[in-house]
């Protein structure tokens, strides 16, 4: 395994700023990246996957990690009638793939995550959601190594600690993911839970998992760009949980604020809708801008400086804060 000095992460982070990180590696296993990380004890750490949720601002002074771990391994024998399926992912592996695979073999349980960018490793970290479903629904164990200890640790469903768009991974940032234990069913019926993919298939009668799938990848090439010719990081900022009070104010003056009943008894409401009554649908300064099929996509036109991207952030949170009162929270991380 060899380590790269002062190498450029432009292409480790889809929004493509420049930065240097002072070490790279790109272990190939877990044996190479418990080596990696006996190596440098004392270096800050940085696991980067696909890079679809990071930018950078500045160098990193430490030691990059981008693991090419890859690997799919089924539990469960698909010659066995049994409701349940289980299959064991390597995190390296394309989130993506990994959907289309399983619809085509007739697992359920992914089929709502379809087209969303990135790794395997990163999608319980985020605990990656779309179209009322959420990766914490499917996943029965994550493998990982603790940074700390260099030790293989293994959590269960509850121990990951999911929250939205949250993990004991991303919280505690000492994990190195490196596979996914996915709980699938073979039998599948299409629960309507978002108004877009609903109207998307009106039209079918019993939807199966691959009309599904069909059906997300349409709404989401209409809504969202392709980060490889329009540089992203998809949503940028969490759809915030507020007060029942602070709902009922909102909506007497917008009485079409989206608003979701939380089992907390919060209610989440869209920052997609606030960002475009604050005025920044499709609002570009310099080099930034908000998608204008979709407010909650903040896309580069062009620069290599991700201080500017913070930028416009900044501009769009403080608008929010200032009409509705409410602090938007980025999903993206910035380095």
């Amino acid at each position: 395994m060899e380590y790269y000095r002062q190498t450029q992460l432009k292409d480790y982070n889809s929004f493509r700023t420049e930065a240097l990180a002072k070490i790279l590696c790109c272990p190939k296993s877990v044996e190479d990246l418990r080596k990696c990380l006996s190596d440098y004890p004392n270096e800050k750490k940085l696991i980067v996957g696909g890079g679809c949720n990071i930018f950078f601002t500045k160098d990193f002074d430490g030691v990059v990690i981008c693991p090419e771990i890859r690997g799919v391994r089924k539990i469960t024998d698909e010659e066995e009638e049994d409701e349940d399926i289980f299959i064991e992912v390597n995190a390296s592996e394309d989130w993506d793939e990994l959907v289309a695979y399983c619809v085509d073999k007739g697992f359920a349980g992914l089929e709502n995550l379809s087209f969303i960018p990135g790794t395997v490793g990163a999608a319980p970290i985020q605990n990656i959601g779309a179209y009322g479903a959420e990766v914490k629904d499917v996943v029965r164990e994550v493998v990982a190594i603790d940074m700390e200890t260099n030790e293989v640790v293994s959590f269960s469903n509850a121990e990951c600690e999911f929250g939205y768009r949250d993990s004991i991974f991303k919280r505690t940032n000492k994990y190195v993911i490196i596979s996914v234990v996915f709980h699938l069913k073979r039998t599948f019926t299409y629960t309507p839970k978002y108004f877009d993919l609903n109207k998307e298939l009106e039209d079918i009668a019993e939807p199966t998992i691959k009309d599904v799938r069909e059906a997300v990848i349409r709404v989401r090439k209409r809504k969202l760009p392709d980060e490889k010719t329009l540089p992203n990081a998809g949503s940028f900022f969490k759809n915030p949980c507020i007060t029942r009070e602070h709902a009922d104010l909102l909506i007497a003056s917008y009485p079409d604020l989206p608003a979701y009943h939380q089992r907390d008894g919060l209610i989440k409401t869209s920052a997609a809708f606030l960002i475009d009554k604050a005025g920044f649908k499709g609002k570009r300064i310099g080099n930034i801008g908000t998608y204008p099929n979709q407010p909650l996509i903040i896309v580069n036109y062009g620069t290599s400086d991700g201080n500017e991207i913070v930028a416009f952030m900044t501009e769009v949170r403080n608008a929010v804060k200032s009409i509705f009162d409410i602090e938007l929270e980025p999903e993206v991380r910035i380095y």
